[in-house]
């Protein structure tokens, strides 16, 4: 295996709340149903958002930022185990295929107002 691309991005997660306050559309535009709540139901916290955001951010920086990558086609989830993983589909997936993307690592961190993600592409 060897690496194929690597993203990183940060977001300030209070810009990130007034973003989603202030479009109502937002949070559908980028995230999908599984993403915004938490596994009983209860809505996710904010800073977990931001981190969610900074990994699709980082997920097309890995993947060369082309035009046209939908953010709904890349799904961040957290194993039982507690591990963030990466699902992706549609125009992510098929930019991943030219690639030769075969597997994701994802890490997630939010402290201090900002939160942050890297992503690494292996093929």
């Amino acid at each position: 295996m060897s690496i194929i691309g690597v993203g990183i991005d940060v977001a300030e997660i209070d810009r990130f709340r007034a973003a989603l306050e202030r479009t109502p559309n937002l949070a559908a535009r980028l995230f999908v149903a599984g993403e915004l709540t938490l596994p009983g139901g209860e809505r996710r916290g904010i800073a977990s958002l931001a981190a969610r955001f900074a990994a699709k951010e980082a997920l097309a920086k890995a993947l060369g930022a082309p035009a046209g990558l939908l953010w709904t086609d890349a799904e961040v989830y957290v194993e039982a185990s507690g591990q963030p993983r990466l699902r992706v589909k549609g125009t992510v997936a098929a930019r991943a295929a030219e690639l030769g993307v075969r597997s994701w690592h994802v890490s997630l961190s939010h402290d201090a107002g900002v939160a942050s993600a890297v992503v690494i592409a292996e093929g």
